[in-house]
């Protein structure tokens, strides 16, 4: 997963991921401004993390 990408961008995805599980009410836009990346990067390292990881995560 992280072959290539900035490991900013798949720690933020990581955060953004144990929120939902966590059922934590954080978006995509408040973990991007915090991390000081892009909404883009945090959405497309969280699809690649939950797919590589097979996650199970509540519909969002």
């Amino acid at each position: 997963i992280t072959a290539g990408k900035d490991p900013t961008g798949v720690a933020a995805a990581a955060v953004y991921a144990a929120a939902q599980l966590l059922g934590i009410k954080r978006t995509q836009k408040d973990i991007a401004t915090v991390v000081g990346v892009t909404e883009v990067t945090v959405r497309n390292r969280y699809r690649e993390l939950v797919k590589a990881l097979k996650l199970q995560l509540p519909e969002e």
